[in-house]
């Protein structure tokens, strides 16, 4: 694909880097000599040290032949302004990153429409729908969106206490289109089968619609109970993360509350939230959290703009007895140090603002051949269009004959995504989304690629 980034800021940096490993023809435009000279020492594109909102660059980088055009700056109005000016020169489709201000300010002004953009987005929300998943899904040790939204995985640890337990896979009653996708069982990793069992301590990978999936996940980890409990919550951080975070979940059967050591900031927080309590206090102290008797929360999420303080007030609110604990990374790398050693100090999940804008807009993202979503430890989670008279154009899955080790998540059609059955059709320029194991990429790619 075609693809111009306006800002090699954390997220378009990122966003670019990801991009350059899939072989797409991208050109990147920076105002900041510095940033622009670091990045262009390491990707395989065309950096521009340039005004992404000058219609001189924006020619000069190519847009009107651009299939995808991402304004990712921190700055709303360089953003909307290279948006505008990209669709108007002939970009396909546009992608602009806003404030989360401006974005909960859409259903009084639609900014899609008049500017001509095709997706808004702001970071700080969807780092904010990352982690309401965790607290949607309590049992869940990942969860992940694919195929638009309309596919969820979600990874679950088997508990003793299960119905499911020593039962074929076959025999198990699962909602329609929900599947078990993989099996960890100690250090080794299981693609299973039909009669496959699931013991104790096992980590499954579930897939299927999200509205069904919360259904196998509860059982899978104890028996059938009072699941409608008021979820006890508190947010560490008031600014625009804990905002968009707490503004998700407060129609829910929770009881939020945010410590926000800023009184400004607390004022405008409780002026706005109607079913929340903010607390004018600094959460990194010890004496503050066990005095709103923090170690009772069902969940303790940690979300300001410092690391450290995020990581040190979970390991501290875990300490009190917090059931769970999940942190704001800013720094990608640290959330990959996290997520593997974070569940050692009592934190379930990190989630990186940046990563959780890569997912996002992966889905806007094609690709003649492949891309990664996301490694699992069964194999590679892999989306591949299905080609014109490739071997799989025109059959229905099961007569398919698809690779050992390799599952079948998620058909994308259109608009329309499902997890497969045996007698959907797959047709040229279908998405598939599979779960494979080392041996069975090249062989699943021959299949849907020709």
């Amino acid at each position: 694909m075609k693809i111009i980034i306006v800002g090699a800021g954390e997220i378009g940096r990122h966003m670019a880097l990801s991009l350059s490993r899939e072989q797409h023809a991208i050109v990147v435009i920076e105002a900041d000599e510095r940033v622009a000279s670091e990045l262009d020492s390491k990707i395989d594109a065309r950096v521009m040290h340039e005004d992404g909102a000058s219609i001189n660059t924006l020619l000069e980088a190519g847009v009107s032949e651009c299939e995808l055009f991402l304004a990712l700056t921190s700055d709303n109005n360089i953003n909307l302004v290279a948006s505008t000016m990209a669709k108007a020169l002939g970009a396909a489709q546009v992608i602009c990153r806003v404030h989360p201000g401006l974005q909960r300010e859409e259903f009084l002004f639609d900014l899609r429409s008049h500017f001509g953009i095709d997706y808004i987005f702001s970071s700080e929300r969807l780092a904010a729908i990352e982690l309401a998943k965790f607290v949607r899904n309590p049992h869940a040790i990942f969860v992940e969106e694919i195929a638009r939204g309309h596919i969820e995985l979600q990874q679950v640890k088997v508990s003793r206490e299960s119905s499911l337990i020593l039962k074929p896979l076959h025999e198990m009653e699962f909602p329609p289109r929900v599947r078990v996708g993989a099996i960890l069982r100690g250090e080794q990793s299981i693609i299973p089968r039909a009669d496959d069992m699931l013991e104790p301590g096992d980590v499954v990978t579930l897939f299927g619609d999200p509205n069904r999936l919360h259904e196998v996940a509860w059982k899978l980890q104890e028996k059938e109970g009072s699941r409608e409990q008021e979820t006890n919550v508190v947010i560490f951080g008031g600014g625009e993360y804990g905002f968009s975070l707490a503004q998700t979940m407060e129609s829910w059967n929770s009881r939020i509350r945010i410590f926000e050591a800023n009184p400004a900031r607390c004022e405008h927080l409780t002026d706005t939230l109607a079913n929340v309590t903010v607390l004018n206090a600094d959460a990194t102290s010890l004496a503050e959290l066990k005095e709103e008797n923090v170690g009772k929360a069902d969940y303790f999420i940690a979300v300001t703009e410092v690391d450290e303080d995020n990581v040190m007030t979970c390991i501290q609110a875990h300490s009190l007895g917090a059931k769970s604990c999940l942190t704001l990374i800013h720094r990608a790398d640290y959330a990959d140090a996290m997520t593997g050693f974070g569940e050692r100090m009592g934190i379930r999940a990190a989630i990186s603002p940046r990563e959780a804008t890569r997912r996002d807009l992966m889905r806007f993202v094609k690709s003649d051949k492949f891309h990664l979503v996301r490694r699992l430890h069964a194999g590679e989670l892999i989306e591949a269009a299905v080609a014109e008279g490739s071997e799989a154009e025109g059959k229905k899955v099961k007569d398919v004959k698809w690779p050992e080790n390799c599952v079948l998540m998620a058909l994308l059609h259109g608009l329309r995504a499902v997890a497969p059955a045996a007698d959907d059709e797959i047709a040229a320029g279908d998405h598939l989304y599979a779960l494979v194991a080392p041996k069975a990429k090249k062989p699943f790619l021959k299949l849907v690629s020709g």
